[in-house]
């Protein structure tokens, strides 16, 4: 064989070797969802069998960007506002004790009302760690009663064949918005399930930390076969980790992460965005989340804010977002550094996410 030849093939295989990546990458750019152009290609080099680097890589960066001792910026705080209507509602957030509070801090904003006049959610926020001053971590309660919560199916997560629905909030509900938040980890990167609808994407692990939703569109949070379990009640169960509070405390471990409870090796240890979702003591939901939290200083405000029980949900920029809605469909961020749109769940997401709607 000629050497013109031999080269000739190998020029071949070399393009036909590059073409099912071009094709898979350009696939993954354009596929339905609003991820940015960093996202996609991060989520694409970890689906195919890049995710030891990508672990590596973000756990040498979060790991050596430390947030700062001293206050954050009053200006990326959100806005204190006003409880006009003398209720029932959340407990107190905390302040640190010997240090000056800041504009608005521990202090709640309510937001829209049930058909009694009661406030279904109120916003704030708080510091969890006396070291870390700059680090602030909203804080989203919502009323159990009056309010229904729903899991909706992304165009990628939880993955396989087409779920219903077009993976946003259906137009007949957005009147109706309480709130709308993220979802966990993309499902291989958990060891735990997903539930929806009499269908599974994966089955459900005991153990694994889960937010169950029955057909009243209550919720419930626990270790699954323990805390929470199957039932004819149940439609939707989302799973992630292992839970991170228990009996209003952040559990024992969290800064070890032995076996990966928590997630790949170190990652507890990342100065990153993290969020969360857990119970207060009466059932009602509480959402936590900010930027520059390890694992542990997550746990620590969820039980600040009031959680007995509760699990992370996804962490990284752009992976958190929280929004309240007020009539007739109008959102704002729960902190104003998330870097998504407050409207995100507007239009098909390729992850799945939680909505909560006036009862």
């Amino acid at each position: 064989m000629s050497r013109r030849r031999v080269l000739r093939i190998v020029a071949v295989v070399l393009v036909l070797l590059l073409v099912w990546p071009t094709v898979s990458y350009a696939r993954a750019l354009t596929a339905p969802g609003s991820a940015t152009f960093t996202m996609r290609t991060v989520d694409w080099i970890r689906s195919n069998n890049g995710n030891s680097v990508v672990n590596a890589i973000e756990n040498w960066w979060y790991t050596r960007h430390k947030p700062a001792t001293g206050p954050p910026d009053v200006s990326t705080l959100p806005s204190a506002g006003t409880n006009a209507v003398p209720v029932v509602g959340p407990p107190t957030l905390p302040l640190l004790k010997g240090v000056a509070p800041l504009p608005g801090e521990g202090t709640w904003s309510a937001g829209r009302t049930g058909a009694n006049g009661r406030p279904l959610i109120y916003t704030g926020f708080l510091r969890p760690d006396p070291q870390h001053l700059s680090i602030v971590a909203g804080v989203a309660w919502i009323r159990a009663a009056g309010t229904v919560t729903h899991l909706v199916a992304g165009t990628a997560q939880p993955g396989g064949a087409a779920w219903p629905g077009n993976a946003a909030v259906p137009d007949g509900d957005v009147g109706k918005l309480v709130a709308t938040f993220n979802s966990g980890f993309k499902m291989k990167d958990t060891p735990g399930g997903f539930y929806l609808n009499g269908r599974y994407a994966r089955q459900l692990v005991d153990g694994q930390a889960s937010l169950v939703i029955d057909r009243s569109g209550a919720v419930r949070i626990g270790a699954w076969g323990r805390d929470v379990s199957m039932s004819a009640a149940v439609v939707a169960v989302r799973q992630n980790l292992q839970l991170i509070v228990e009996n209003g405390r952040p559990v024992s471990g969290l800064s070890g992460n032995a076996n990966g409870r928590w997630g790949s090796p170190r990652n507890q240890y990342q100065y990153t965005w993290r969020s969360g979702a857990g119970l207060d003591r009466s059932g009602n939901l509480i959402y936590v989340a900010g930027d520059k939290m390890t694992l542990s200083m997550l746990a620590t405000a969820m039980a600040d804010a009031g959680v007995v029980r509760g699990m992370q949900l996804d962490i990284h920029t752009g992976m958190s977002s929280f929004a309240s809605w007020r009539p007739p469909g109008t959102p704002t961020k729960l902190l104003p550094a998330m870097t998504r749109s407050a409207s995100r769940y507007l239009q098909a997401d390729q992850r799945d996410f939680f909505y909560v709607t006036a009862g």
